[in-house]
């Protein structure tokens, strides 16, 4: 058997400020969902993301304790170009969302840089450089 990843889920302390981030980030996400315990979004490329209010998480697991101290696992976001990692980057913080690290060029050949979303998880845009 191959393995496939299937969905990608956050934890969240508030649906619907979660949801916002992340509809502005650009997931298509359904309207009418933002007192949901649970959401679902498809990507393209067929990964679902997905969303679990705490309570939801605590239904099946009395003892989960969400994470402090920094993220433990980051999102990454082709952007499909270094001026679109600027841009949505630039968007994102003027809607008044933490950005993390400011858009720079890594040594590794892309634009990248870092928002935090209203949970403190870690989501990162990227694109490649243009050769030189």
């Amino acid at each position: 058997m191959t393995l496939r990843l299937g969905f990608i889920g956050i934890v969240t302390k508030d649906m619907a400020a979660s949801l916002a981030f992340y509809r502005a980030l650009g997931v298509p996400i359904e309207p009418g969902q933002d007192d949901a315990p649970h959401v679902d979004a498809l990507l393209d490329g067929g990964v679902a993301l997905a969303w679990d209010t705490v309570e939801t998480i605590r239904g099946f697991d009395p003892t989960f304790v969400p994470a402090s101290g920094g993220h433990r696992i980051a999102l990454a976001f082709d952007q499909g170009s270094p001026a679109a990692v600027d841009a949505t980057f630039a968007s994102l913080v003027d809607a008044g969302y933490a950005g993390h690290v400011e858009p720079w060029d890594a040594v590794w050949g892309q634009r990248y840089a870092t928002l935090l979303d209203p949970d403190g998880n870690s989501v990162d845009l990227y694109a490649a450089l243009a050769a030189n």
